[in-house]
């Protein structure tokens, strides 16, 4: 049998949802889309899951979408609906990043609560070139973070940065050692975990409610961007 694409684990209230295609660096395809849906959606209503850790095994965190296979609509479905799980999720979401970090990956890694990086991790979004739009609402949560001009910037000349830019530009938290990249990224998560989960739920809401207002028409518009760029 071959392994699954999402290696689930829960303890002490995280439970860690791990891509698991190293040999793609876990680009996405459907079958990784679906399973991530599905654990997503378990997590928001298991009582004993507190916070949703996200990474990835091998040498990246994710590489994007799996451009071995043409796209096809139910792509954009499965894409868009596990952003919209992680952002609109109650319980909190922290994304360990690593490696290459690239479209799709980058789009989920945005949608989190909480970012941590490994120093030598890669970013990239490389949409444009490719003739495809973004997802995962980043057409809000990109320029939230960093500005419409540098959001703008990023998009259309899709330049490689480094960890330290993504810092810089308020991409992620904190960026740490590649070695001490998963304790620091559980010890986070398990501080996050020993918050009241009325509490965290409300903070998540209420941030996410007025700093992204905009994100369902975000995902509405983007569909609708994709789709005219797509295959005619």
């Amino acid at each position: 049998m071959s392994e699954p694409k999402l290696l689930t684990n829960s303890r002490d209230g995280v439970l860690t949802l791990t891509l698991n295609r190293p040999e793609k660096l876990n680009a996405v395809d459907n079958d990784l889309s679906r399973s991530l849906l599905q654990a997503l959606e378990a997590g928001a209503t298991d009582e004993t899951v507190r916070v949703i850790r996200l990474r990835g095994n091998g040498r990246a965190f994710c590489a994007g979408r799996d451009v071995g296979a043409p796209p096809t609509e139910d792509d954009l479905v499965l894409v868009q609906a596990v952003a919209q799980s992680i952002v609109r999720n109650p319980k909190l979401v922290l994304a360990e990043v690593h490696g290459w970090t690239v479209g799709a990956g980058f789009e989920w890694m945005l949608d989190a609560d909480v970012v941590i990086a490994a120093e030598t991790t890669r970013f990239k979004l490389p949409e444009a070139s490719l003739g495809v739009f973004v997802t995962g609402g980043l057409s809000v949560t990109l320029p939230a973070a960093v500005g419409l001009a540098r959001a703008k910037a990023l998009t259309l000349l899709g330049e490689e940065f480094t960890a330290h830019q993504a810092l810089a530009w308020g991409l992620v938290w904190k960026v740490v050692e590649d070695s001490g990249l998963d304790e620091a990224s559980w010890n986070a998560a398990v501080k996050l975990a020993t918050l009241k989960p009325v509490v965290a739920a409300q903070f998540k809401r209420v941030f996410n409610l007025l700093g992204l207002a905009a994100f369902d028409r975000a995902i509405e518009e983007e569909n609708g961007a994709q789709r005219l760029l797509g295959p005619q």
